[in-house]
């Protein structure tokens, strides 16, 4: 197989010239060898030929970028993040909205993958809401990979995927399926999944909370501040944004209250009131 520094690199900037994603030097070794990977597969013996593939068809271009992105994940990934979200964030929206009508709860899973991460955030809403029936939840997930997103409308996962998942979560939220576990209907009809380009967002609605880890990563600097800023616009005064344990919003001209809780940091948007608040507080366990 040949495959050059040179084709490497006319395969990096073809990426980030139509989806603004950059997979920088730090990811040398993964990039070249998920791309020989993709190669394998599809019977390229050159780097030439992989190039005039994408070049020419949409499809070719979204599986070898699928194959980049998609990354093993797991319901549960981030136990301080769910922890802060079902003890300190919910009972506080609970408290906020419990007699507003209709009582509703938005959330916005950016960057979804194959869907463990959307459907923890609806185990954890049942979980911890009271009466969690008797709101109305929204949990928009996006995802730039179309084959990731079939497998989380498929709903079913098994092994390590769900192996954070609580002997009482699986009873109540899952039955047995060929292949696995399936996440029951009415967490399903919590969660809808849509086909997003994060470079290209559309305007969602008022969010009360964001979900966006480890995705600001893939973006250059100017991208983030302006994906950043997008999800500050989007959050209802008082909501929640989540960000993965590498990415720091710190030198960014947002004005989000940055909250440090355990190993977890969440950026709060102030209410119309809080401006002046301290931008950075730490608080104890959630």
């Amino acid at each position: 197989m040949s495959l050059t520094e040179h084709e490497l690199s006319e395969i990096r900037m073809l990426i980030e010239e139509r989806t603004s994603i950059r997979f920088d030097e730090s990811r040398e070794r993964f990039f070249s060898a998920r791309v020989r990977e993709h190669m394998a597969r599809k019977g390229h013996a050159r780097g030439t030929d992989l190039l005039r593939a994408i070049r020419k068809g949409n499809f070719d271009f979204q599986e070898l970028l699928e194959s980049l992105l998609t990354q093993e994940t797991s319901f549960f990934r981030y136990p301080g993040v769910f922890e802060a979200f079902e003890k300190r964030i919910l009972p506080e929206l609970h408290i906020k909205k419990f007699w507003k009508n209709p009582r509703s709860l938005r959330i916005w899973s950016a960057g979804c993958s194959t869907g463990e991460e959307p459907y923890s955030i609806a185990i954890s809403v049942a979980d911890a809401l009271s009466f969690s029936d008797a709101w109305n939840v929204e949990i928009l997930a996006t995802d730039i990979g179309r084959n990731a997103l079939a497998i989380a409308e498929r709903a079913i996962y098994a092994g390590r995927s769900i192996a954070s998942v609580t002997e009482r979560q699986l009873a109540a939220h899952f039955q047995p399926a060929e292949g696995g576990q399936e996440v029951r209907p009415r967490l399903r009809k919590m969660v809808s999944f849509v086909h997003m380009n994060l470079n290209n967002a559309v305007y969602v609605g008022k969010m009360d909370v964001i979900f966006c880890m480890n995705v600001l990563i893939y973006f250059s600097e100017a991208r983030r501040r302006d994906l950043v800023q997008h999800f500050y616009s989007a959050l209802e005064p008082g909501g929640y944004l989540f960000l993965g344990h590498s990415e720091s919003i710190s030198k960014m001209p947002v004005k989000f209250q940055a909250i440090v809780l355990n190993d977890c940091i969440l950026y709060r948007k102030p209410n119309a009131g809080e401006a002046q608040k301290a931008e950075l507080v730490t608080e104890g366990r959630a």
